[in-house]
């Protein structure tokens, strides 16, 4: 089954940060990333880097309102 160019989503440089470690393949998207940033499998060092992903749609899961009481004040 053949795609066409329509069906391939678009890839943009993204921000990302790789493992050091040459045996372990792990890397996040820097918009993800924790503040620290170790390994998330083999807890080494990190190194940023550029990568061409699809571009990610952050949707905010809002939180349902709380009905209101009489008895709040």
């Amino acid at each position: 089954m053949a795609t066409t160019e329509e069906e391939k989503p678009k890839l943009l440089p993204t921000k990302i940060w790789k493992c050091k470690n040459a045996e372990c393949k792990a890397w996040v998207r820097e918009e993800f990333a924790e503040s620290e940033q170790s390994c998330p499998i083999c807890k080494g060092p990190m190194h940023r880097s550029m990568r061409h992903l699809p571009a990610v749609q952050n949707k905010i899961k809002r939180q349902p309102k709380k009905p209101k009481s009489e008895f709040d004040i």
